[in-house]
């Protein structure tokens, strides 16, 4: 049905065109010809009033835009075409009568011929009864009749008319019913295809589900929606969202009502208003719990890829009338699409979850272990600096566990969720710097022989950790400030900005004031990082400290040899905390773990701590082109100053820590030329 130039309207049949003039669609009539084309109903042909009626009803429908409107202009314009009081469109159903459409008011539930519609219906043929007539529509739509009610004065029309203008009727009806539904179906492929766009950016199901309910009421004009999901594990259906209930779920049996049973049969079913036989299948419970009334209802079944029912798509009430057949299947092809964006939303969560569970496996691994005021204080930092976004300089020896802070400060933010990439600068050439952090393209060079994300890239929305920032060429100092400042990457041998949001953490073992002076480490790259400085102390200086650490090494390596731990004697505890840890706790890790594996018996003495010789630190060595009388002097000026630095500059746990009266450590200082050597 379309509309030419904006003036006439046709509709094309097969072989012939019926053309309607807006403006006196009565004038037109078919012809012969028209009359011969096959896609034009027999029952047409049976009368006059078919043919007069037809260029009228075909009118109506390109002026109504709805089905209720168009019946009730055409069954208006067939009343006036016979002139007698009053025409309807009935529905019978099992022994119930609804009144579709009428035109004229004598016509009503409580005066309709009720035998004579029956018999009609059974027969599928005219039949009068006094001033009654009524003729079975030629419809998809079974149960449907046309009624006619002649006047006081008139006799109803013939049987032939009567047909004639049903049959026109049914052709006209049919005809605005595709119109609709192809109207219909544009509408609600738009609809469908914008929604399942949103739907698959949803990483939440219970959002997902009242996104999806929303737009089947707003799609299919009702006043509620629901979607249940089977719970196999309880044999419940969980039913979200769920209007006045506190929890915002509906939880009943997996067999209960019509839900029910469409997720046992994988069928859908509806409930009409005027059906009675199905009413019983609505919780009435329900609804006096929520103060709710169910009218009619629309269930279809939620079937996986697999083909397994998983749930129910449920809508109550439609806004006008019943729900219908394009109803149904405009709901099952949203259904459809449901699931898939359903098993994808609980596959991201899945995967949320697991990273979230792996993600706390992992924190609970990283300790920040020691009770010194320096480690204290240090954890107190932490925990500041790591809800923020700030770029983290550590600073320290080696081995006295700056990736451990970086990790805290990872597992301690809001990034804890997402990946912390490790990179080793001082392991990495300055040739394979640029591919190693920004990534390269299939073919930028000679190896590349396929595409490969950069660290920064691996580290988006994560953390990013710099260890050995020291050691980096001054090359790949360049470029790494500028992607600091740009925030975006660009692979090797590529052309397209990549963003990144990695949050840099920073170490190193050297001192980069004194780099920067020297011109080996850029300033502006030093001031880039160095937001936040966090300096470790050695292993030497925490003092009980090493107990702790010990212990808890020694536990840990035990549980994984399987043996008990043994304890420490006081000797062997007296030697690890005067040792001078030049590994720091790296050092201490590898010892525990030596006795863990290779000591026997309960219990560990002094004898039993291996220590690995090593080379002293460059600034306590002594020389050995020295005399031992001044070899002797600098080995005790430097245990005193490391006893003192060590105690915080409390002189009389210094004192004790030598076996010394405060007041003779005061007397060997001045004897040794040592500042602060006067006695406050």
């Amino acid at each position: 049905m379309q509309a030419e130039n904006g003036s006439a309207v046709s509709v094309q049949f097969r072989r012939s065109t019926l053309f309607i003039n807006p403006i006196d669609p009565f004038s037109f009539h078919l012809t012969e010809a028209r009359m011969s084309d096959p896609a034009i109903p027999e029952g047409i042909r049976r009368g006059k009033s078919g043919p007069e009626l037809l260029p009228a009803l075909v009118q109506v429908a390109c002026a109504e835009s709805s089905s209720d409107d168009f019946l009730a202009a055409a069954l208006k314009a067939i009343n006036g075409h016979f002139g007698t009081d009053a025409v309807a469109l009935i529905r019978g159903t099992k022994g119930q009568w609804r009144t579709m459409a009428r035109s004229g008011p004598k016509i009503n539930a409580s005066n309709l011929p009720t035998e004579l519609l029956a018999d009609v219906l059974d027969q599928g043929s005219t039949g009068q009864q006094e001033s009654w007539a009524a003729t079975p529509l030629q419809s998809k739509r079974a149960g449907q009749l046309l009624v006619q009610l002649a006047g006081s004065n008139q006799t109803p029309s013939s049987a032939e008319e009567l047909e004639s203008a049903a049959a026109a009727l049914s052709l006209v009806t049919s005809l605005k019913r595709s119109q609709l539904e192809s109207s219909s179906e544009v509408e609600r492929l738009e609809a469908l295809l914008e929604m399942t766009s949103q739907w698959n950016q949803s990483k939440n199901t219970d959002q997902l589900l009242e996104q999806m309910a929303i737009t089947a009421t707003r799609l299919l004009a009702s006043e509620r929606a629901t979607i249940f999901l089977l719970d196999t594990s309880k044999q419940t259906l969980i039913g979200k969202p769920a209007l006045g209930v506190e929890s915002g779920e509906l939880r009943i049996p997996a067999t209960a009502g019509l839900v029910g049973q469409v997720v046992k049969s994988g069928q859908a079913q509806r409930v009409d208003t005027d059906v009675s036989d199905k009413q019983n299948l609505v919780h009435r419970d329900v609804d006096a719990k929520l103060g709710f009334e169910t009218r009619s209802l629309l269930c279809v079944p939620l079937i996986n890829s697999a083909g397994k029912t998983i749930g129910a798509f449920e809508l109550i009430n439609r806004l006008k009338g019943n729900f219908s057949d394009h109803d149904e299947a405009a709901l099952t092809q949203l259904a459809a699409h449901a699931v898939i964006a359903i098993e994808q939303t609980q596959h991201v969560e899945q995967l949320v979850t697991s990273k979230r569970n792996v993600a706390e496996v992992a924190a609970e691994k990283v300790q920040l272990i020691g009770e010194c005021p320096e480690i204290l204080a240090l954890k107190k930092t932490v925990a500041k600096v790591a809800g923020t976004e700030l770029a983290v300089l550590i600073t320290g020896e080696n081995g006295t566990g700056k990736e451990v802070v970086a990790q805290m400060i990872h597992y301690l933010s809001d990034r804890r969720d997402e990946v912390l990439v490790a990179v080793n600068c001082a392991a990495i050439s300055e040739t394979l710097l640029e591919s190693e952090l920004f990534g390269h393209e299939k073919g930028a060079f000679t190896d590349a022989h396929q595409a490969r994300e950069g660290k920064f890239e691996l580290a988006d929305g994560g953390t990013l950790f710099l260890d050995e920032i020291g050691d980096m060429s001054p090359g790949g100092q360049s470029k790494l400030l500028r992607v600091l400042e740009e925030k975006v990457v660009v692979r090797v041998g590529g052309s397209t900005p990549i963003p990144t949001s990695a949050r840099i953490i920073a170490a190193t073992n050297q001192d980069l004031p004194d780099l920067v002076s020297e011109s080996k480490f850029r300033q502006d790259l030093y001031f880039r990082l160095n937001v936040v400085t966090i300096e470790l102390p050695a292993l030497r200086d925490r003092g009980d400290d090493v107990l702790l650490l010990a212990e808890h090494f020694l536990g840990d390596f035990c549980r994984a040899a399987k043996r008990k731990t043994p304890t420490m004697s006081a000797a062997a505890k007296k030697r690890l905390v005067g040792h001078s840890w030049p590994g720091n706790i790296r050092e201490l890790r590898n010892l525990m773990e030596r006795l863990a594996y290779l000591s026997e018996g309960d219990s560990i003495g002094a004898e039993d701590l291996d220590f690995v010789n090593a080379p002293a630190n460059q600034e306590s060595a002594i020389a050995m082109d020295q005399p031992l009388a001044d070899a002797t002097k600098e080995f005790q000026v430097d245990y005193i100053q490391r006893h003192i630095k060590r105690c915080r500059g409390n002189m009389t746990d210094a004192a004790a820590r030598m076996g010394l009266h405060r007041s003779n450590l005061y007397r060997k200082m001045r004897q040794l030329g040592m500042s602060g050597g006067e006695e406050e």
